[in-house]
């Protein structure tokens, strides 16, 4: 009988889900095996949600954004007790190996069942692009483009009624989404959580731009920097910054919050490209009999690492983009 391997996505959604799933299932049907769709992660594992899944069953997905299999928090599979549940039910379905697609938190998951004796590969897809060991996760570049547009949008507004306004964007520990899309966006600040920031000086900024010229600005927030010293209202740091920025500078303010609007839509070229090699490689190392290792793309180059060792690694901002940014903006 074919080795049967079982595919499942958890965590956030991220574009370009939907695009892995397809190929796990189809590259595991050219190797002779026999694919499993899990659904709602982890917590539809422990309850045994899966099925064999065809070709035709993934036909027409590859476009779709968010993730066919679904997603779900289990707060049961924390313990020892909902993993042994889970291994069991992957036990008991015949199920040799286990492609995990998504982010640390999915990872740390696979890699306790792998201690159980779970053949596990990991694929990264988050939109925070915050996982080590590879360039881009699945669903980042869609993200970013999604803000880019809406931002696109917001400027009309802003230059319309020469407005500041501060839109804050996903990144609760990460800065990739504010940094990358507003230096492709052309924002005139960006405030991550990996660089201390001072208000004061954000508003002399502006200033300075108003003087120069400029009668509107965009402030682009990570939702995950610190709240602005010295002010305890309760609020977001994105709502205390832009209040803070019309009280100093008098200047007309309107706060955005992005949300989840973020996540959705049709994943880019570069995350189908990126979610369909990666994916690929996952049922190759399968074929080779590997296990414990997470896949990612550097370089260019698609190169598979140990999952427990990626875990163990943060992964760092490249910071040239930061300073690139603040030297465009303040001229």
């Amino acid at each position: 009988m074919a080795k049967r391997i079982g595919v499942l996505t958890s965590g956030g959604d991220a574009p370009g889900m939907n695009a892995a799933v397809r190929t796990v299932v189809r590259a595991a049907l050219h190797y002779n095996m026999e694919p499993w769709a899990i659904y709602r992660g982890y917590h539809g594992l422990i309850r045994g949600e899966m099925e064999p899944v065809s070709s035709r069953a993934v036909s027409g997905i590859i476009q779709r954004g968010g993730t066919i299999l679904k997603s779900a928090r289990s707060d049961q599979f924390r313990t020892p007790e909902g993993r042994a549940k889970a291994m069991d039910m992957l036990t008991k379905n015949g199920i040799e190996s286990l492609i995990v697609i998504g982010g640390d938190g999915s990872f740390a998951g696979a890699l306790a069942l792998e201690e159980l004796g779970m053949k596990v590969i990991c694929i990264p897809a988050t939109i925070d692009n915050d996982i080590a060991c590879t360039d881009y996760s699945i669903g980042f570049d869609t993200a970013v483009n999604n803000v880019m547009d809406a931002v696109n949008k917001i400027r009309d507004t802003a230059s319309s009624h020469e407005r500041v306004y501060v839109v804050e964007v996903m990144g609760r520990d990460s800065g990739y989404i504010a940094l990358y899309s507003g230096l492709a966006g052309g924002a005139d600040v960006i405030l991550i959580p990996e660089v201390p920031y001072d208000v004061d000086q954000v508003c002399q900024q502006i200033r300075r731009a108003n003087e120069q010229g400029k009668t509107y600005n965009i402030v682009m927030v990570a939702e995950g920097v610190k709240p602005v010293s010295g002010v305890d209202t309760g609020e977001s740091p994105s709502m205390q910054i832009g209040r803070y920025i019309q009280e100093k500078t008098g200047y007309d303010t309107r706060i955005t919050i992005l949300g989840h609007i973020q996540r959705g839509g049709a994943p880019t070229v570069r995350d189908r490209l990126l979610a369909s090699r990666l994916a690929y490689h996952a049922i190759e190392l399968i074929y080779q009999g590997k296990s414990g290792k997470m896949l990612g793309e550097v370089d260019q180059v698609v190169k598979s690492f140990d999952l427990s060792y990626a875990l163990a690694q943060e992964k760092e901002l490249n910071l040239d983009y930061y300073h690139l940014s603040n030297i465009l903006s303040s001229i």
